[in-house]
């Protein structure tokens, strides 16, 4: 049954061809508390460094994987860290780069860029903090960018500071075989471990980002060539990645062995190759959709005769795809996974009305603009009426840089406006993709009350989020989880609902039949495939002089 509350009374094989026990939590603190004497005052950051249990082991309590950023009370979604787009054989490459970015700004926000290989076998960047039509407003930007070949990135931060110019990717580095540059989506679990090691053989780093530390293996990789480096930098990686990789004559798409984040290969009318995140930046570029690039390979296209060939990067492990995909991050008109992610927030939503319906409700809204296809759903297995209850305004700005909690207050009227036709003297049903510290859904109640709603019955169309992300998405530490502090009378309470359900596990896990195994839920399960590794004890060192 669905979980309610109600108010009372209411291998590495480089094989070439062309291509068309779960440990108990009381042991990890013990261990945890053991290894705390290598950092008597450990940061969030040292604690996700610190702990190295099985995989598919329960992550402890207390250990933030990584913080979640700018504080912006309006949307209190998980955030997506990266968008990747690539392009090979194409006169206009980081023109198609910049179009693509543009359809993937929802996956990150905080910075975008492209490296772009010239005909004069050169690679040039252009990087910049904020959206991707800011940081490539000067048509110049774009026009210093010429040739047949570039990669693209947007980020949010997981490892490395928030907005620092420094950890805008591409990253684009030489070493003593010429130029390479890299674009990373995930987020690696033994980061801190590689970095100390690098380190204490002398590397110096220039950001504070994960994805420089696979520069870094691949430069003192002393395999030939480019593609065995790559493949013995990614034997060394755990957790998720999926990575572009730019060179003056080829580009690589790279995927991690369990296949946590998207990355989908497409062809454009002339030949050319692209890669992304999403399908739908393929759709905007007139690429057509070819297939995902597989967990565990690598896809290396030559610009110089475009041939296209495939290398298991190393031995594919359990698939472990993202289910927040399909559930909040990407766009609805988007394959992922193989799968429509349109027809997978509606089978949620048909699900969640199976398991927790509202009687006696009169109509069914969502929250924009996520929620709409689970509350489609819902309305049609329900026999509710679906309006749209709720308006969101794009154009205003981010809402923690008010003053004062009531102006914050105002600024989420700004972004959230109520249709008063709509929700007046009606019992509503509220359907949300997630709910995770709880501060967009007591507001929205707020609001509907404040418009005249009789009654208001909050459907979440995905499990309490009780564990934080390890592999790429910026989620609340475990305390700022509402689900993880509070039990369901609880955040009902929280939130001021007269109702409040949530899609279960199981009836998840039941949506996706029998591939449920290959989707990762850990936020829901705090069940995780690939836990942090424990770096070594820093040695003792005299400073230099």
């Amino acid at each position: 049954m669905g979980m309610a509350a109600t108010a009372p009374s209411t291998s590495r094989l480089l094989h070439h061809h062309q291509t068309t026990p779960v440990v108990s939590k009381h042991h990890h603190q013990q261990q945890l508390r053991q290894r705390l004497r290598y950092a008597p005052n450990p940061s969030p950051l040292a604690l996700r460094g610190r702990l190295s249990p099985p995989a598919g082991a329960l992550l402890p309590d207390r250990v933030t994987p990584f913080s979640y950023g700018a504080d912006d009370e309006s949307d209190d979604h998980p955030r997506e860290e990266c968008g990747l787009v690539g392009v090979v054989g194409h006169p206009d490459a980081a023109s198609l780069c910049y179009l693509g970015l543009q359809k993937l700004q929802h996956r990150g926000e905080e910075g975008a860029g492209i490296v772009a290989a010239g005909g004069d076998g050169k690679l040039k960047s252009v990087t910049g903090l904020g959206l991707v039509a800011d940081v490539f407003g000067d048509p110049s930007r774009l026009a210093s960018l010429p040739g047949p070949a570039a990669i693209g990135h947007v980020r949010y931060s997981t490892a490395g500071a928030a907005a620092s110019l420094r950890n805008v990717q591409p990253f684009l580095a030489g070493y003593r075989f010429g130029q390479v540059a890299v674009a990373h989506n995930g987020n690696l679990v033994n980061y801190q471990a590689l970095r100390s090691k690098l380190e204490a053989r002398g590397s110096i780093f220039n950001t504070t980002s994960d994805t420089e530390v696979i520069l870094h293996l691949i430069s003192t990789s002393l395999s030939r060539p480019l593609l065995a480096r790559i493949c013995d930098a990614c034997e060394r990686l755990a957790g998720a990645y999926s990575l572009l990789f730019l060179t003056a004559d080829k580009l690589f798409a790279v995927r991690d062995p369990h296949g946590f984040r998207p990355l989908v290969l497409g062809r454009l009318a002339n030949g050319a190759v692209a890669f992304a995140s999403e399908t739908c930046a393929l759709d905007l570029i007139d690429a057509t959709y070819e297939r995902e690039v597989e967990p565990g390979e690598v896809v290396m296209v030559d610009r110089r005769d475009m041939s296209v060939s495939s290398a298991c990067l190393v031995p594919r492990l359990p698939r472990r795809a993202c289910v927040f995909e399909h559930i909040y991050f990407s766009l609805p008109n988007s394959v992922v996974f193989s799968h429509d992610v349109h027809e997978r927030r509606t089978a949620f939503g048909r699900a969640l009305a199976e398991e927790s319906p509202a009687a006696g409700a009169d109509v069914v809204i969502p929250v924009p603009d996520s929620g709409f296809y689970a509350a489609l759903g819902f309305s049609r297995e329900s026999g509710l009426e679906f309006q749209q209850g709720l308006i969101r305004w794009h154009y205003s700005g981010r809402s923690f840089i008010q003053p004062t909690q009531a102006i914050r207050d105002l600024a989420v009227k700004l972004k959230l406006a109520p249709v008063r036709g709509v929700i007046r003297g009606k019992s509503v049903v509220v359907v949300d993709d997630s709910l995770v510290r709880g501060t967009t859904s007591s507001k929205i109640v707020r609001l509907l009350r404040d418009a005249g709603a009789r009654e208001v019955h909050m459907r979440i169309a995905s499990p309490p989020v009780v564990g934080s992300c390890l592999y790429g998405i910026d989620t609340p530490s475990d305390g700022e989880l509402i689900s993880n502090r509070m039990d369901l009378e609880g955040v009902r309470r929280e939130i001021g609902s007269d109702s409040l359900a949530f899609l279960s596990l199981d009836k998840l896990h039941g949506i996706y039949g029998d591939e449920a195994g290959d989707y990762c839920d850990a936020c829901f399960s705090r069940k995780y495939p690939v836990l942090p590794t424990l770096p070594e004890p820093a040695a003792e060192f005299d400073d230099e002089d």
